[in-house]
């Protein structure tokens, strides 16, 4: 008979055919030691009596899925339990009471012993090109929470999410791609908890590699390995976003449940105190080898083990960060660009974060997608009728190539969005002037001022008809901007179904009908879903080949023209005098064409349409109305005020 013997690596719990190995990188703990709990919470305890470069562990025989367990270790001269940082899973969703003590960190949910058997059934991944995606934004449990046709035991879950009625939804809308808001467990701040709120957005990660509880019937593991097998299944990819900018232990007094109590050195310090680059009390040190080691692990763990498609970084600019310098170059990037399962997937940065040097749009490494802030403010204040903007306007509908070359698409192929999960969504950006946040117990002080946000004519919903039927061409403005600019569009599933957060730009605590989406759609907002669900499928056939020929080798072989009314070309004088404009393009010397006529002004405005060859043009949309794909056989058309329309020609038919 052989006996095991236990590994420093792999870190965490890790099953084997005779017990379990446990391994925790714990230089600070002198006297750590292995807790395995029973169904009533008793403990028995095992010394880690094996050492290698700071991991402690031990092989534990006998152990199976599901065993719960943690760490112990004396901080201030009292027992404390630790979280394993390399847990797979937990046993039940985090809360306490504040204030936090060694106490009460033994009423927190213990780690879980996981098996990574699950039947993938043989269903991949679409790996979807970079410039098919289209991304939906979404929280597991807002989206379906509210949902009748889920049925009730799978609303909030991420079972909802594959539903017969969610999965249907998808494909009326021709949704391609999910991007997630964090599911990996989360800690709810103190001073939340002293409110009785919650942390609904998961900004504040208390393990990164276990998916929260809260999402889960009975186990989490399994139910979203489920969840993403079926998406893939109808052909969806699943992006997460991930944190790892900084911890759920929060500041210089914050609680300490993992790192803080391993090793002190996980965070960066000024001196004797945390940096704090992210708002949130730490900054994770991803030069310290450990904590760079975590997170490539766990990233890694959900591609292999989830078969996630992407991640979506919170506060990217951290993670390349030196101190108060970022670095394109860094360890992470560089551990990153040489990885053979994450150099594989998409990579999308928020490039920013609150430090010094923290705005880095266009600065992140090939291969990284951004999340392009300047289409979103540009887009707002040139469509709420904002003077000056119209250049900024065709630079970032041209895909942002101030930022990110032509030569280096479709890697570097910007992610443009006019809504996110943070500030208004669509529905509000077109119905309130100023920020209602008073619900989430800050005074209203919290949230972004700048939302260059209008209600024209009367704060919030109203009856009156002219203000309605504003508002709903200044969503199609906005949709319309977003899918057939250049660049990856990214949509707040909210604003499908036209949901109020009723002012709210800033709902991360609002785990109630603020933030889980309305399903009782009137006939407008029925209206809006259809034409948008249309204007998704029309992006992929006519804008994809665009984008494909303005990219990489190609991009100068394309003809682009910035055209007056009369379809004279514009001077550069005329930037700075017209608010009506059109964009003509073309693929190659006589390919296919798109005709874009954007009139910002208060009156109608007559376009002529291009006509050099007799091109034969058919309408794609008019944001004034709601029609779709109609034959234009005249040689001008009068646009409405504050209007888009876009138009497209076949260089086949136009040579029949």
């Amino acid at each position: 008979m052989t006996t095991a013997v236990s590994s420093p690596y792999p870190l965490g719990a890790t099953l084997a055919t005779q017990g379990c190995n446990f391994s925790i990188y714990a230089p600070d703990c002198d006297d750590i030691r292995l807790a395995l709990f029973d169904n009533q919470g008793q403990r028995q305890t095992y010394p880690l009596k094996h050492e290698y470069a700071g991991i402690k562990h031990t092989f534990v025989p006998d152990i199976q899925a599901g065993q719960r367990y943690g760490y112990i270790t004396i901080i201030k001269g009292q027992e404390h339990y630790l979280a394993d940082p390399y847990a797979k899973a937990v046993d039940q969703p985090l809360h306490y009471t504040p204030p936090f003590n060694a106490r009460k960190s033994f009423q927190l949910a213990k780690c879980v012993v996981t098996s990574d058997q699950f039947d993938w059934q043989g269903v991949c991944s679409p790996k979807r090109p970079k410039q098919e995606m289209v991304i939906y934004e979404t929280h597991v449990k807002g989206v379906t929470k509210l949902n009748p046709e889920v049925p009730i035991e799978q609303q909030g879950t991420y079972l909802g999410l594959v539903s017969e009625a969610m999965l249907n939804f998808y494909q009326q809308q021709n949704i391609n791609t999910l991007q997630l808001l964090p599911i990996a467990v989360c800690m709810h701040e103190p001073h939340l908890l002293d409110m009785g709120k919650v942390n609904y957005w998961g900004y504040n990660p208390y393990l990164f590699m276990a998916p929260d509880p809260r999402y889960a019937a009975k186990d989490a593991v399994q139910e979203l390995k489920t969840a993403v097998r079926e998406l893939h299944r109808q052909g969806i990819e699943v992006i997460l976003d991930v944190v790892y900018n900084h911890t759920a232990e929060g500041g210089q007094d914050g609680p300490t449940f993992n790192l803080r109590g391993l090793d002190k050195h996980y965070y960066l310090t000024h001196g004797q105190h945390l940096a704090n680059y992210t708002g949130c009390g730490n900054t994770v040190d991803l030069t310290y080898q450990p904590a760079l080691n975590l997170v490539m692990d766990t990233l890694r763990y959900w591609v292999n083990e989830f078969h996630i498609d992407g991640f979506r970084f919170d506060l990217a600019a951290t993670l390349g960060r030196e101190g108060d310098q970022f670095n394109p170059n860094s360890a992470f990037f560089k551990a990153v660009a040489q990885d053979p399962i994450l150099k594989q997937i998409k990579l999308i940065a928020e490039p920013w974060d609150i430090g010094p040097n923290g705005y880095q749009v266009g600065n992140f490494p090939f291969g990284w997608s951004e999340c392009n802030d300047r289409l979103r403010d540009i887009s707002r204040s040139f469509w709420r009728g904002d003077q000056g903007f119209l250049t900024e306007l065709a630079t970032r509908m041209m895909g942002s190539r101030d930022f990110y070359s032509a030569a280096n698409w479709p890697y570097r192929l910007t992610v443009n969005y006019i809504t996110y999960h943070d500030g208004f969504c669509l529905q509000d950006l077109v119905s309130y002037k100023s920020k209602h946040n008073e619900s989430n117990g800050e005074q209203n002080r919290d949230g972004h001022g700048d939302n260059r946000s209008a209600n024209y004519g009367k704060e919030g919903e109203t009856d009156d008809p002219l203000i309605i039927e504003l508002r709903e061409k200044q969503k199609r403005n906005f949709m319309a901007t977003l899918l057939f600019s250049f660049g990856i569009p990214h949509i707040l599933f909210a604003d499908v179904l036209s949901h109020t957060q009723k002012g709210n730009n800033n709902a991360y605590c609002q785990d109630n009908p603020t933030s889980w989406l309305d399903w009782q759609l009137d006939d407008r907002k029925q209206s809006f879903r259809d034409w948008l669900a249309k204007m998704a499928a029309a992006r992929e056939q006519y804008m994809l080949p665009f984008i494909d020929a303005f990219s990489g080798e190609t991009r100068n072989d394309n003809r682009v023209y910035w055209r007056q009314l009369d379809g004279n070309a514009l001077s550069h004088e005329d930037w700075n005098k017209v608010t009506a404009v059109g964009l003509h393009m073309g693929i190659d010397d006589d390919g296919d064409e798109l005709f874009y006529a954007i009139n910002q002004t208060d009156a109608p405005a007559r376009f002529s349409l291009p006509n050099k060859t007799g091109q034969k043009w058919t309408m794609i949309c008019n944001t004034s109305n709601t029609n779709m794909h109609k034959a234009v056989d005249k040689k001008s058309i009068v646009l409405e005020p504050v209007s888009i329309a876009i138009f497209f020609s076949s260089a086949t038919a136009a040579k029949l």
